[in-house]
């Protein structure tokens, strides 16, 4: 019903069998109570879910997490609430998300547990409810430890039991944790500090260095992008100065900006934009383009790291 609260349970499972019997059931009983629904996961899983679904996955809407997910931070506003906030008002909402699988990195994964805690404080209230699998099977015991702490209930077979360990908040400050340092002043390396006067000379030294480091076409207008937006927010709300930072890794170009202001909003770039909001955009942007973005904020100050083409 669409008076019911905002739901976010875990689904566990350790193999097809049961993955199939979490996620079908949920997808039936939406279309047959007439609520929109969404099936957001790998390809692979994708594709088990439309299979077994067979002429009714006509009506749901399917998209690859690893693509429409790659960046964790863009889950929010450009799937979950694109999809959520498309349907008509006072209707329910139903989706399956996976954002966390086996092959999810070292420097990705941290963003992902981010997201599901903040998925709590994005759907509060409204009328939604977002299903997480998780593989018991191929993933680390920390990721099913973290889906207790980001999820209010966990359902494994046919038991539905409430988290004792549900603290998404915690969990928010858990992972703003320093980011590995950059690399050291040296070829390959462009590290300038910026501030009002030079902010366009700046983002064309991106972008040229960028192309030297192998980005290409949008991969390199993103890269001007994020540099742009970053340096901007820097100059707007980080104390009116900051250093920027571009170097190639592991077949990546990273866009790092440091300044002196704390982000004190967890949500600040995963809310889609008003129509009428003039201003106010630039940490969506940088969540819908890049490919990933990690953020760490303290009083000393804020560091956003931003991944760009190519594997991670």
């Amino acid at each position: 019903m669409s008076g019911e609260p905002f739901a976010h349970p875990a689904l566990f499972y350790g193999d097809t069998r049961a993955y199939l019997a979490g996620t079908v059931p949920f997808v039936r009983a939406a279309l047959a109570a007439g609520e929109p629904v969404a099936v957001v996961v790998p390809g692979e899983k994708l594709e088990l879910i439309r299979d077994a679904l067979g002429a009714d996955g006509d009506g749901v809407r399917f998209l690859d997490m690893r693509e429409a997910g790659r960046n964790p931070g863009r889950i929010i506003p450009g799937v979950l609430r694109a999809f959520a906030d498309a349907q008509p008002p006072g209707r329910r909402t139903r989706i399956i998300g996976e954002p966390v699988w086996a092959g999810r990195g070292p420097a990705e994964y941290p963003a992902c547990v981010q997201h599901e805690a903040l998925i709590n404080a994005a759907f509060r209230g409204r009328g939604i409810t977002i299903l997480c699998p998780y593989d018991t099977a191929a993933l680390d015991p920390r990721a099913l430890a973290d889906a207790w702490a980001t999820h209010p209930v966990v359902i494994e077979g046919a038991e539905e039991r409430l988290s004792a360990a549900y603290d998404p908040e915690g969990v928010v400050v858990r992972c703003n944790v320093p980011l590995p340092p950059a690399p050291a002043d040296g070829p390959g390396v462009l590290r300038v500090a910026f501030d009002a006067d030079r902010l366009s000379a700046v983002r064309h030294l991106a972008t040229r260095h960028g192309g030297g480091l192998g980005l290409a076409g949008e991969a390199l207008e993103n890269l001007t992008l994020v540099a742009a937006e970053l340096t901007t927010n820097s100059v707007v709300h980080g104390g009116g100065r900051g250093t920027l930072t571009v170097w190639a890794q592991d077949g990546q170009v990273l866009c790092e900006v440091r300044d002196g202001g704390r982000l004190t909003d967890p949500l600040a770039g995963r809310r889609p934009a008003a129509r009428d909001q003039r201003g106010g955009r630039g940490l969506l942007l940088v969540n819908l383009v890049a490919d990933l973005v990690r953020t760490h904020t303290s009083a000393e100050g804020t560091t956003i790291r931003c991944h760009l083409g190519g594997p991670r």
